[in-house]
């Protein structure tokens, strides 16, 4: 099973493009056939100017952050080519950035993806590179951390980055996630840090942490029936929880408290599920940390907290 998308000449389905010479032509040009297409948004770019300069300059192994210098360039015709099958993928074929260039971003952070892995885009990422200040005293302290359902690995590096003194497990259900997760983690030698489980949420774990991490799947089964086509072509079982997006949450709520030293921390992502989380487990206290410019999406339980379950 192959993993990379093969750009040819055959793919591509654009009329009278031989007349886009310059990028200028086709930044205009992607901008105006995503608009057209009206393709979803939210996999590292959230509107088509942003992902169309994203795709052109990756593309053309052009530096990310600079574009005005190579506006005016003529592109040859293989670069032309290349471009007209890669918006084509995008376009057509609703194939997310992230997947056709294989490379995803957290912060300053870049992971490798693949259709093996949801892309990585969890709220959980900045708090990391926050150190989770305040609830953290001293993140040289924190000696152990467990990223509960890893996926591709990112939240698991950033932990590593953040608590440099930090003995990870990063685990998940998908054997294929894994295999990614490894590549990211030795793209950042971090395999002395990083051991990487094949698990059922806590059903291979042992051991307590200082710090539980899991962005768990959440969406529930009406919103599972209307994503657009982009976020279908992600792991299913990455995304979808049940009927009411808590089918993850629920047990790991439950037996988290188990695997946590005392004082440790549980910080989870639950989506857009605040208001039935907490109407289900009524008897947490449930602190909503601020991220994404919301406190809707990410919360954090002390272990005494959970003990009350």
């Amino acid at each position: 099973m192959t993993h990379q998308h093969t750009h040819t000449h055959a793919e591509t389905h654009f009329p009278d493009t031989e007349s886009l010479i310059t990028v200028r032509d086709w930044v205009r040009f992607g901008v105006s056939q995503m608009n057209r297409a009206q393709l979803a948004f939210g996999h590292g770019s959230l509107n088509a100017w942003d992902e169309a300069i994203y795709l052109i300059l990756h593309t053309l192994h052009l530096p990310l952050d600079n574009l005005e210098p190579f506006l005016d360039a003529s592109l040859t015709e293989p670069e032309r080519t290349e471009l007209e099958s890669v918006l084509h993928q995008r376009i057509h074929r609703r194939i997310p950035a992230a997947y056709l260039t294989h490379e995803a971003w957290l912060g300053e952070f870049s992971f490798y993806v693949d259709e093996r892995v949801i892309i990585p885009r969890s709220f959980i990422a900045e708090l990391l590179q926050q150190q989770l200040v305040p609830w953290v005293d001293d993140p040289e302290c924190l000696t152990s951390a467990l990223d509960l359902c890893t996926g591709s690995g990112c939240l698991a590096v950033l932990m590593a980055h953040a608590f440099p003194n930090a003995d990870i497990d990063a685990l998940d259900l998908s054997v294929e996630a894994l295999a990614v997760a490894q590549q990211n983690v030795e793209a950042y030698g971090l395999q002395e840090q990083i051991q990487l489980i094949q698990s059922d949420l806590f059903e291979k774990i042992d051991r307590q942490y200082d710090l539980i991490v899991t962005n768990p799947p959440y969406v529930n089964a009406a919103s599972m029936a209307e994503l657009p086509t982009e976020y279908r072509t992600e792991p299913e079982m990455a995304l979808a929880s049940g009927e009411d997006g808590l089918q993850h949450i629920r047990p790991i709520l439950r037996q988290a408290a188990q695997y946590l030293f005392p004082g440790g921390l549980l910080v989870a992502e639950i989506g857009h599920n605040r208001d039935a989380l907490e109407a289900e487990f009524p008897q947490l206290s449930f602190t909503w940390l601020e991220s994404g410019g919301s406190d809707e999406y990410v919360f954090l339980l002390t272990k005494a907290q959970l003990d009350l379950l």
